[in-house]
């Protein structure tokens, strides 16, 4: 299958690609809360199944599932993180997945691959889609009835975070995932891109009625964002506790929503 090129947000991922393994992938932050996503993808996927990776960054869960013996189909609007991906899925040597160009906004474009036995789109690509709606139809048509659909996203109440910028009076930061409409991330090499933080209850009723809602947890209530690394690694024994606690106060009422991200477990009806 040749490669789906995409116009829709290709530009501002492209200027980290090179730079996201070394300031999330490989940080502690990054592998605790990447841990406990695979914790939950390697209780739902099994041998043989094959399952859509939506904003696949650089391949490094396409790799993780495929080490579990599952084929994956990874796709990402940016072709600098695809580049990226394709040289870790070489150098891990896993025929089982293949890579694509392609934006979460022209998945109907897949649609002589399916059915698929499963999708996950982990770490903020869904807070990059403005259409949730389309998206949920669109993802229907891909996966068979009684699939799972792992959505991994920034949360709208992320406790850590207003601490954070509160501490270092930055109220605008603190508080900026309450906004409305979003915030615009400025990316390292000067692109911006809108963010959106929308709540499960919001994210359940889009997906409604091709898909129900299962379960959801919190990524990161304990365990700060990525931009505390400095605080991981000067007090590591305190980062393990965190990564232990969040374990217990992801699955939380009234906690699990205060997290830096949430992890949301739907199943196609």
């Amino acid at each position: 299958m040749s490669t789906v090129q995409s116009n829709f947000c290709g530009a501002p991922f492209d200027g980290i690609a090179d730079t996201y393994d070394s300031t999330f992938t490989y940080s502690r932050i990054g592998q605790a809360q990447r841990a406990l996503v695979w914790e939950a993808l390697e209780k739902a996927f099994r041998r043989g199944d094959r399952v859509l990776d939506l904003g696949c960054g650089t391949g490094v869960d396409a790799c993780f599932l495929a080490e579990h013996g599952v084929k994956v189909l990874g796709v990402d609007c940016s072709s600098e993180m695809i580049m990226v991906a394709k040289r870790r899925v070489s150098s891990c040597g896993k025929p089982s997945v293949e890579l694509h160009v392609l934006a979460i906004e022209q998945l109907k474009q897949l649609r002589d691959r399916a059915p698929f036995d499963g999708i996950i789109s982990n770490f903020g690509a869904i807070n990059c889609v403005e259409d949730l709606r389309g998206v949920a139809g669109d993802l229907a048509a891909l996966l068979r009835p009684g699939a799972t659909a792992f959505l991994c996203l920034l949360g709208p109440n992320c406790l850590w975070e207003i601490f954070w910028h509160m501490a270092q009076g930055n109220l605008e930061k603190a508080f900026r995932r309450w906004r409305k409409s979003g915030t615009v991330a400025r990316l390292a090499d000067g692109s911006v891109l809108q963010i959106r933080y929308p709540s499960v209850r919001s994210l359940s009723k889009a997906f409604a009625p091709e898909f129900s809602l299962k379960s959801w947890r919190g990524i990161g209530v304990a365990i700060p964002p990525s931009y505390a690394e400095s605080f991981a690694v000067r007090f590591p024994l305190a980062m393990h506790f965190a990564a232990q606690a969040d374990a217990l106060l992801g699955r939380c009422a009234g906690v699990r929503g205060l997290a830096d991200h949430i992890l949301l477990e739907f199943v196609r009806n």
